[in-house]
């Protein structure tokens, strides 16, 4: 049996190095793997090409990273609350791809599968249908899109088990489990770490075998991205 468990974020970080590309799971600031985040910080490698739904907001996730200039590249879909993005965006500090949300989970989710690319009607007739092959389906037309993948999957769920078995909580859901299984190398950051059995084979979200390694997170803040409410 291949043995994922691994210390703490340093430990599951430690061979990353500069110019990797990563994906990290969540959903705003729902569900990212703030441990492991704060280890990339650490670790000080540069020219990252990140993949994220967002960036982060300043002072926290992935705003941190930027703020350190050790992003080159952000591919994502929601840049909307954090201004040292559209400052390194505006003067050319950062290479940014913005894509459909939907798009961006699709082909994260293809690129986990083994499917090269796929036909969407997002985006066409904007900048981003520029330069991409486009075939009509059903008398409407559609861009071709790639399929991404990365060196390293970075997520962060609710509970995993020791063989790395994960289940999300609410909005986790919507990236983590997508990009779990596209990485060459994927890290589960999880609340609650159990042993093999525990966990509701039904309620499983991403099978272990996509997992390489895993350990028990602390100190989540779990931010609120924007409020609205007193």
């Amino acid at each position: 049996m291949i043995e994922k468990i691994v210390l703490d974020a340093k430990d599951a970080c430690k061979d990353i190095k500069s110019g990797s590309t990563i994906m990290l799971g969540g959903f705003g600031l729902c569900g990212i793997p703030e441990n492991c985040i704060e280890a990339l910080v650490n670790l000080k490698i540069k020219d990252l090409t990140c993949i994220s739904n967002n960036a982060g907001i300043d002072e926290f996730g992935l705003g941190f990273l930027l703020k350190n200039n050790q992003i080159k590249k952000m591919i994502s879909s929601y840049v909307g609350e954090n201004d040292e993005f559209e400052r390194q965006m505006l003067s050319g500090e950062l290479i940014v791809d913005l894509i459909p949300q939907g798009s961006l989970a699709e082909r994260c989710r293809a690129g986990g599968a083994g499917i090269p690319a796929f036909f969407t009607p997002a985006g066409y007739g904007t900048e981003i249908s520029e330069g991409k092959e486009i075939r009509i389906f059903n008398g409407k037309p559609h861009i071709l899109e790639t399929a991404l993948k990365a060196d390293f999957a970075i997520v962060k769920a609710w509970k995993g088990d020791t063989l790395g078995n994960l289940v999300y909580k609410g909005t986790a859901r919507n990236f983590n489990p997508a990009m779990a299984m596209a990485g060459k190398i994927t890290i589960a950051e999880v609340e609650k770490l159990v042993n093999p059995g525990i966990l509701d084979p039904n309620e499983i979200h991403t099978p272990g075998i996509f997992v390489q390694r895993i350990f028990q997170g602390e100190k989540y803040e779990k931010r609120i991205e924007k409020r609205t409410v007193k």
